[in-house]
């Protein structure tokens, strides 16, 4: 099953932040809690992010609502966002989803710990990707990520600059931030591929490195439309 909405249609999702770190949620886009808390989604040198992108300029988009989940999650305003150009708030969306399916909410805590990835059910990894690859045109995900890292033989540094995670300050590399305006990109034609979903680099690399090594992508099966 289908829905088609008019952009007039679409939900808008706001967000509003209170730290450096952790982006509390103003209003709950998932059908699993009534007030969540985002997890710190920020590169070593972090900032808060975008609380809004610009929708794509369509008339009418399909929201696909077949969207498994053993969580009970609904990523039908994943969908939405996705489908009309809205990449911060489903980039948002998203880590805000981890925090759930991977029980880290249920822990108290408003964070993902690499080692609440192994908990996060294949099902709904292989929904998100699948969402977002589809409304990036392959160009945005974790699986496109994982090829990147491989490229980057896992060199973390390398990896960043594929991706479009970098940038300079006259001859000083740093890694993008989200003080003030956003330095990342929310916008499919103009971001490099793999540059998102964001992934917290706050507390290391493990976190990135566990997600891209997750079961659901040993095999083709996440492909696979339900």
């Amino acid at each position: 099953m289908k829905v088609v909405l008019s952009l007039a249609a679409v939900l808008s999702v706001a967000v509003s932040s209170t730290s450096a770190f952790v982006v509390p949620h103003a209003g709950n886009a998932l059908a699993s809690s009534s007030s969540t808390t985002l997890f710190s989604a920020t590169m070593a040198d972090s900032g808060v992010p975008p609380t809004s992108s610009e929708s794509t300029d369509t008339a009418d988009v399909e929201i696909p609502t077949n969207l498994p989940s053993e969580c009970g999650m609904d990523y039908i305003p994943l969908a939405t966002m996705l489908a009309t150009g809205q990449l911060a708030e489903a980039d948002q969306f998203t880590r805000d989803a981890l925090i759930d399916i991977s029980g880290a909410r249920e822990k108290k805590r408003d964070f993902v710990y690499f080692t609440d990835v192994k908990n996060i059910p294949a099902t709904d990894l292989a929904t998100i990707e699948r969402l977002w690859l589809k409304f990036s045109g392959g160009k945005f995900g974790y699986s496109v990520q994982k090829k990147k890292w491989k490229q980057s033989k896992g060199d973390f540094e390398v990896f960043c600059r594929k991706i479009g995670w970098t940038t300079t300050d006259g001859e000083v590399e740093r890694k993008k931030r989200w003080f003030g305006a956003s330095e990342f990109i929310y916008d499919v034609k103009k971001a490099p591929e793999g540059h998102l979903p964001l992934t917290s680099a706050l507390r290391g690399t493990s976190l990135l490195k566990n997600l891209l090594n997750h079961p659901v992508w040993d095999n083709d099966d996440w492909q696979k439309e339900p």
